[in-house]
């Protein structure tokens, strides 16, 4: 859980510097005033270690503007909030993607969304400079006027003080705080409101986990400003609320299968492209804690779901530049290249603002018994209660060889699904199945989103095939000690909770418990014979035939049997070799016989034999010594009925 003195200590360092500048403030005849809002706060993962949160907005009005030509006041800023920031580092000096922007600069050069236009106070184009000291970011002022008009226009002119920037990057100053240093923050005087925002703020998420109350978790945002003229700021008492923590994965379902190790399955799948089947797959599905939990990497998948005929692999980052966007990916705000010649933009590649890739979910299996193999579908679309005519969600499979030798690429095509008339999920087809390595007896499928609508709760049902062509001789496949499992979880999985250079995001935390996925049974069959005798001159013949070959075609079966012994005396159990199909295992209690079974001399009582093998069929044959009297009978099947490789229903008692 956050170290909450860390919170306090940090409450009460604003606490000052309010208490500073609201009481210099009133000495002045039109007061500099800033008040801080979080709007509508960002719904987030409780189950995320990076999760984005709503920027931090300051509306500024009156105060008096800085004379034409003169240096703008420099001040301090600092945010914190209730839990780590992890925002990531691109910079030695723990210099952050985060940012402070001043009059909503729009782009000028790069594609930007085409519902965003200009509006009443904003600039068009971005300049940035990192704010870690009283030089960076100085701006000599250009009069009154906000936006185009005023000193954060985005012109570079030569000289100090003559370049007007109005994007500034911060530092990360402690776990959960980031300052920046030196930013020049001139009062709008009459001309407007000026605005201030603070964006590309992580958070772990994680670290506080899920209210037990009605209240869901909240992470607050608190900020501090002074410098060498006064503002007064105002904002709530607790902080501005900037996210609300919500779990972001509902627990998985599965319809869990038993198969018969005996028995081939789905061994079409062995087959070239094109064989068919009528077995789905084991359905494994999660579900959405709340819309917008699944997200593509950026903007620019979104925009190329909704207009063109294919989805878009990751690694577009050129939509992220107008400021309160709402951009509905796990990509925050990524000034554009102007601005970004006087930032720290990359480290290790790594460019401010933009995720590493999209949601990604995890499906890990455990437990995959010897002789058995996976597939799964190379793309998945998402299911969910769209509106007609627009596109449905995918999942694309990335962590898998399409074929061998071939590793699936993620640039390849996905033909864009739209719901059909009436919304409801999508009727396409999934992609080709493809087989899933494994390392020893687990695998793992990682499904990342390419595109989700984030106005629909949607859900990713993976179906898991299940491969395996039998040889119950060389115990293939493995029989089931406990039932194979799989876990659903946001990936990647990190333990690093605090801001960092190179570890991805986004990033999680564990979450959910897995549960049962498929079972192996032994092949087997059980027969009873009610009395045998080896006393007062009589003795017990029995023949138990493999019958698994036949004119039907069904797969021959070899298996062991096993004799178990009650009666008036104790008979340890007798484990008979390998009979193989079409084979009748043959022996008498006095004497013994085939397949190594052993005599069993002065034994009268009963006999259960189990069979490895299905379709096992019994007789006995009752006798004196001399032979002169005889009486046979059929063994008593003791499997319920249901075998049908004829057709027709049988084979479940004989007398």
């Amino acid at each position: 859980m956050v170290d909450f003195r860390k919170w306090l200590l940090a409450l009460v360092v604003v606490g000052l510097l309010l208490g500073v500048g609201s009481t210099a403030a009133n000495a002045q005849s039109q007061s500099f005033t800033c008040s801080a809002t979080a709007g509508v706060p960002n719904i987030i993962r409780a189950e995320g270690l990076t999760e984005l949160l709503g920027d931090l907005v300051l509306n500024c009005t009156g105060g008096t503007f800085t004379t034409v030509g003169s240096p703008i006041p420099l001040q301090n800023v600092q945010i914190s909030i209730n839990t780590n920031i992890t925002s990531r580092i691109v910079g030695a000096g723990n210099i952050s993607e985060a940012l402070l922007i001043i009059d909503e600069p729009f782009p000028s050069a790069n594609v930007v969304p085409v519902t965003a236009t200009p509006g009443a106070g904003q600039t068009v184009g971005q300049l940035g400079c990192l704010a870690n000291n009283n030089t960076n970011c100085a701006i000599n002022s250009l009069g009154p006027g906000i936006g185009a008009a005023g000193s954060y226009n985005g012109t570079v002119t030569p000289g100090a003080g003559n370049s007007h920037y109005n994007i500034f990057q911060g530092v990360q100053n402690g776990v959960n705080a980031v300052a920046w240093t030196g930013v020049p923050i001139d009062a709008p005087g009459t001309a407007g409101t000026r605005v201030i925002r603070i964006t590309n703020i992580r958070a772990n998420a994680f670290q506080l986990g899920v209210s037990n109350t009605l209240v869901p978790t909240q992470i607050s945002e608190i900020i501090g400003v002074n410098g060498s003229t006064n503002i007064t700021l105002t904002q709530p008492g607790g902080g501005n609320v900037v996210g609300q923590v919500t779990p972001g994965l509902l627990a998985a379902t599965v319809t869990a299968a038993s198969y018969s190790q005996c028995n081939d399955v789905n061994t079409y799948l062995l087959s070239p492209p094109g064989s068919t089947t009528t077995d789905t797959g084991i359905g494994v599905s999660v579900t959405e804690g709340f819309a917008y939990s699944f997200k593509p990497q950026s903007y620019g998948q979104i925009v190329a779901a909704q207009t063109l005929a294919a989805y878009q692999a990751p690694g577009n980052p050129d939509y992220q530049d107008v400021p309160g966007f709402a951009y509905r990916d796990e990509s925050g705000f990524t000034p554009q290249e102007a601005a970004l010649a006087g930032l720290t933009s990359t480290t290790a590649g790594e460019q401010i603002g933009i995720a590493d890739r999209g949601t990604q979910l995890q499906f890990t299996v455990s437990g995959v018994n010897a002789g058995v193999n996976l597939y799964a579908p190379s793309y998945i679309y998402l299911s969910g209660p769209y509106g007609a005519g627009t596109p449905v969600g995918v999942a694309v499979l990335i962590n898998q060889s399409e074929s061998v030798g071939g590793a699936f690429s993620t640039s390849s095509s996905v033909p864009v699904a739209y719901s059909p008339g009436g919304g409801g999920p999508t009727t396409s087809p999934n992609g080709a199945v493809i087989p899933v390595a494994a390392s020893g007896t687990s695998a793992a499928l990682i499904y990342e989103i390419y595109y989700a609508d984030s106005s629909v709760q949607e859900s990713l049902t993976v179906p898991i095939s299940v491969e395996y062509t039998s040889n119950t001789g060389s115990n293939i496949p493995s029989v089931t000690t406990s039932p194979s499992t799989v876990g659903v979880e946001f990936a990647p999985q990190s333990t690093v909770g605090t801001a960092a250079t190179t570890v991805p995001i986004p990033r999680f935390g564990p979450s959910g418990s897995p549960v049962s996925l498929f079972s192996i049974s032994p092949c087997s069959c059980n027969l009873l014979f009610p009395f045998v005798s080896n006393i007062a001159g009589f003795d017990t013949g029995i023949a138990i035939a493999n019958t698994s070959q036949d004119p039907y075609g069904t797969s021959g079966q070899t298996g062991t049997v096993t004799l178990n012994y009650y009666g008036n005396i104790v008979e340890p159990a007798g484990v008979s070799d390998a009979v193989p199909a079409g084979a009748e295992l043959i022996f008498t209690l006095s004497s013994g016989g085939n397949f190594n079974i052993q005599s069993t001399p002065g034994f009268q009582g009963y006999i259960i034999a189990q069979a490895n093998f299905q379709y096992c069929h019994g007789f006995a044959f009752l006798s004196t010594v001399s032979n002169s009297e005889a009486e046979g009978y059929l063994a008593i099947q003791l499997d319920a009925p249901g075998l049908t490789r004829t057709g027709n229903t049988g084979e479940n008692k004989g007398h």
